[in-house]
């Protein structure tokens, strides 16, 4: 399902705890300019590619193809044993890879 970005739920509304570690996560990774979009991410689209083990969203419009110039990814070492990875563009988070995770909360 596909949201507008001004309409989508808030990550820290919707999942408060995985906020939370989202935020650890990057304050131990010494990103500080990350930290604080942490508060304002979007849940505009889930990944919907149906593995079990896959919780991964986007925060803004997926583009088509490759995110381009601009683009870094970000490994995270999150508190569970599984991966946690942001697509970030131009500075901002685009994309969160949440994998082997419980369920969000």
């Amino acid at each position: 399902m596909v949201i507008g970005p001004a309409e989508a739920p808030l990550v820290h509304t919707r999942w408060p705890i995985f906020a939370t570690e989202l935020a650890a996560a990057l304050r131990a990774h010494g990103d500080d300019s990350l930290i604080d979009q942490v508060k304002n991410l979007r849940v505009v689209q889930t990944c919907g590619c149906g593995d079990d083990f896959c919780q991964s969203f986007s925060t803004a419009p997926r583009l088509v193809g490759g995110y381009g110039k601009g683009h870094r990814t970000v490994c995270l070492d999150p508190p569970w044993p599984g991966y946690l990875n942001l697509d970030v563009v131009d500075d901002d988070i685009v994309n969160v890879e949440v994998l082997y995770r419980s369920p969000l909360c």
